[in-house]
């Protein structure tokens, strides 16, 4: 099974070090599980006009140590319910990077991307090439996914990852 390249904008771009993504839906608002409601109070301290903007296939970067912190989930199920698809970012936390992953979600550590990328661009996740594609030509190499970490994004997270693994074993 392979990766579908993934094509969107830059709908955002979190240039601090260490970005607790609490602070995408606010820390008072953690506890709200409806996503409607959720997703609303994404990155109204950012851009009021986020949610309005943001389209499905949108990207976020973000820049050292993204998702420093507690790792609580909901505000990137917000970001997901609003239609961001993956999070391309100088490097992750570890805690954030194992959450997301293992729910499918796609990330990806670029080392350059905050002098590279531009609110609004148009690149291309290359899985294959190992590379975010920008629409003007510039090419920029990610670090290479682990087998694990590849296989989880490409079975739609640790829960598919495992029963592909289960139904190998029993076929072999």
């Amino acid at each position: 099974m392979a990766l579908e390249n993934l094509s969107g904008r830059v709908a955002w771009i979190f240039t601090e070090e260490d970005f607790d993504v609490d602070q995408i839906v606010g820390v008072k608002n953690i506890k709200v599980t409806d996503i409607d409601e959720l997703s609303s109070l994404a990155m109204k301290d950012y851009d009021p006009d986020f949610t309005r903007l943001v389209q499905p296939g949108d990207v976020l970067v973000g820049g050292v140590n993204f998702g420093y912190g507690h790792p609580h989930y909901p505000p990137m199920r917000a970001m997901r319910h609003l239609g961001i698809r993956a999070v391309i970012a100088e490097s992750f936390s570890p805690g954030f990077w194992r959450g997301e992953i293992s729910m499918g979600f796609p990330l990806v550590a670029c080392p350059g991307i905050l002098a590279a990328a531009q609110r609004w661009d148009q690149l291309t996740l290359d899985w294959d090439a190992g590379a975010v594609l920008f629409s003007d030509g510039r090419s920029l190499p990610f670090s290479p996914l682990s087998l694990a970490d590849r296989s989880m994004l490409e079975f739609g997270g640790l829960t598919g990852y495992l029963k592909h693994r289960a139904a190998a074993s029993r076929a072999a």
